[in-house]
């Protein structure tokens, strides 16, 4: 697994499988937003498959698909919801943990924080979100 936390609430990873999860919950995450549309590779578990396995280990699950390269203007507003409704720490998931962290990014963008702060946590994650804070920037 490639956990990769962006604050001391959220972490971010690729695709995971239902063989993951109790490690997920042994290490503390107490929910799990999926950001994969099911059907996106043949390879991939789909999202009832994770969610029936986390439910079973006592974790909170939740799914926004956000089709890559297709984000609506409301899917960084969906995913700050579920952030401020399920209990942390939380794990985000999507095929590479870029989608997740692009929502975190736009999510934080949209809620004032500054682009710095925002590239700084991000590229500690090892996501480079430069086109994704410009996009906010001069938009403001």
């Amino acid at each position: 697994m490639d956990i990769r936390p962006i604050t001391k609430q959220l972490a971010v990873s690729p695709q995971i499988l239902a063989s993951d999860i109790a490690y997920i919950a042994d290490i503390g995450f107490r929910s799990i937003i999926c950001n994969r549309p099911d059907g996106e590779s043949q390879d991939q578990p789909g999202f009832s498959e994770i969610e029936t396995t986390a439910r079973k280990a006592g974790l909170e699950v939740r799914y926004l698909p956000v089709v890559a390269g297709q984000m609506k203007p409301g899917d960084p507003a969906d995913f700050a919801a579920a952030l401020e409704e399920m209990p942390g720490p939380v794990l985000a998931y999507c095929r590479t943990g870029t989608r997740s962290a692009t929502l975190w990014a736009l999510m934080q963008g949209a809620q004032g924080q500054s682009a710095s702060d925002i590239l700084e946590a991000t590229r500690q994650a090892g996501y480079d979100m430069s086109d994704v804070v410009r996009r906010f920037a001069t938009a403001g």
